[in-house]
């Protein structure tokens, strides 16, 4: 397989080939490569290891869409994944994909209206992707038949039996196509992960990729929080705040970026657009302009940067947010190279924190929240740099003419020599320095979100994790014990090191919490708070 470099040597049909071309992917990633031929061209079953954020949902869902049949209402593919988050992603990552196939792929995960789902599924789907306890959910209602499906996808196996899903996982495996292939996809190989396919695969293909670096240790990564609106003031702060600013800014659209590079301009920036109503020629000229730093701001949507290669880049900035983790390694990759440090930076509205935040898990960097410059302190630095510049300027020799020149100011206008300057530099740089330049930037304040959603639940910590060997299953059984919650009604179960998370009913919360005060004792379960910086903050008991 180290010969192919296209998605045209794959097999892929021209359909799904146009889909690809139109979602902006130009050649395969390892897995991709590996993995695609073999599900297209032999009925081996399949473990692929490989790190998120590598492209493995394009290298399953690419060619499960060409091998799901259209025609049929059945469902022919499960794909199982450990989280509602990533049940939504790889669901609408497959869509993207699907161009005019009339291909019907659904999410099944705890915490959606099951009615919702009873009529997509009534509805006829080819592809389901479920996390286990609804997908267990809907076969013991009977609304949900795997019997007929050709294709199993453990995805993220690993972290489904860390979070131990390992008993839903065998009771699922029960109730599917006994002839189905089985596809497991997993970051790492424990023997627990060699154990489930030994007992439920017969035989397999082992894929293994190479471990890579999924972002550069030399790029600090942090976020902003602002309304859609103060964006682009916010953009401007960024940049005028930095010394020398030479980045490259992500928008979604192309409407986007021709904007966001008017404003620009307007304001007096040297930037640029780069999308895919900008012809070749014209491409050309401008990367020419940027890579020479005639311009020092290129706008650009995902698919026109494709293939920009500079290495001095300060920023790679998200005006829009990133639709899945992959492509925002993608994006600040591009940042932080040959040994230089840079700075990516996100934008995010309050409606984005939680994807944002799932972006942070699944690359496994650290996205530190910070505050945007206040225009007192871009006033500042920019005198700073007026005062070096003038300071450069007495290093080197000054033409006769300016002395006459001003000789015959101080001789015949009757000021000080300290008027006269104050006169020349409001002249210089009145227009840079005035701080009504800027706009006002609304302080957004986002609360607890880790607390409430609007859906009318809560979020609570509870002080066991990993280390104390806890499992899903025994979190709900330890809350429902001592409270008047339900198991069904506990979901979006988290387990960390030393700690856990579970959402809930709000107006559960309360009782829940108040079932494990204990007196002189630190509480076992407390409404859990937001994270920054990748740090827990102290916890406020209820």
């Amino acid at each position: 397989m180290s010969n192919i470099t296209t998605f045209q040597d794959l097999g892929l049909s021209q359909e799904t080939l146009d889909a690809i071309v139109k979602k902006g992917f130009e050649e395969p990633t390892t897995i991709q490569a590996r993995t695609i031929p073999v599900m297209l061209h032999s009925d081996a079953n399949i473990i692929a290891q490989a790190q998120t954020g590598t492209g493995k949902t394009a290298a399953f869902g690419l060619p499960l869409l060409d091998l799901v049949d259209p025609v049929s209402r059945t469902v022919q593919a499960l794909v199982l994944v450990p989280t509602r988050e990533l049940a939504i992603q790889v669901s609408e990552e497959i869509n993207s994909f699907r161009g005019s196939k009339k291909v019907r792929i659904v999410p099944i995960y705890g915490g959606q209206s099951i009615d919702q789902q009873l009529r997509r599924l009534k509805q006829g789907v080819q592809i389901v992707v479920g996390t286990p306890g609804r997908i267990i959910d809907h076969l013991n209602r009977k609304t949900l038949n795997l019997t007929a499906i050709s294709h199993l996808i453990l995805d993220e196996a690993d972290e489904m039996l860390n979070m131990g899903f390992i008993d839903e996982m065998e009771e699922i495996l029960k109730h599917t196509n006994p002839d189905k292939r089985t596809l497991l996809f997993s970051a790492t190989m424990p023997d627990k992960i060699k154990k489930l396919a030994n007992d439920y695969m017969e035989g397999y293909e082992l894929i293994a990729v190479e471990k890579e670096q999924l972002t550069t240790n030399l790029t600090e990564q942090i976020y902003f929080e602002v309304k859609a609106s103060d964006k682009f003031e916010a953009l401007c702060r960024i940049i005028d705040i930095e010394d020398s600013f030479y980045g490259l800014v992500f928008c979604r659209t192309k409407n986007d970026v021709d904007t966001v590079v008017n404003h620009l301009l307007d304001r007096g920036y040297d930037a640029a657009p780069l999308h895919g109503d900008i012809s070749q020629a014209q491409r050309e000229r401008t990367l020419g302009k940027f890579k020479r730093q005639n311009i020092n701001i290129l706008v650009a949507t995902d698919v026109a940067a494709r293939g920009i290669d500079v290495n001095n880049l300060t920023h790679v900035i998200n005006y829009s947010l990133p639709q899945d983790p992959e492509a925002y390694v993608h994006r600040i990759g591009r940042t932080g190279r040959a040994g230089n440090e840079g700075t990516a930076i996100t934008f995010i509205t309050p409606s984005e924190y939680k994807r944002l935040m799932f972006i942070r898990k699944i690359t496994k960097t650290d996205i530190k929240k910070s505050q945007l410059p206040k225009v007192a302190d871009i006033i500042d630095a920019k005198r700073k740099k007026i005062d070096e510049d003038l300071g450069a300027i007495f290093t080197k020799e000054i033409d006769q003419s300016y002395y006459d020149w001003a000789k015959r100011w101080l001789e015949e206008s009757g000021k000080s020599p300290s008027q006269i300057l104050a006169a020349l530099l409001s002249l210089s740089f009145n227009d840079d320095l005035n701080p009504n330049s800027y706009g006002e930037i609304a302080e957004v304040r986002g609360g607890d979100r880790s607390q409430i959603d609007h859906h009318g639940t809560a979020r609570l910590f509870v002080a066991l994790g990993k280390k104390d060997r806890i499992t899903p299953r025994q979190l709900i059984d330890l809350l429902t014990s001592r409270s008047p919650v339900r198991p069904k009604q506990i979901g979006d179960i988290q387990i960390m090191e030393n700690f856990s998370f579970v959402t809930v009913p709000f107006f559960l919360a309360e009782k829940i919490v108040a079932g494990f005060k204990s007196k002189g004792k630190k509480p076992l379960v407390t409404r859990a708070k937001s994270f920054e910086g990748g740090k827990r903050r102290k916890h406020r008991t209820v």
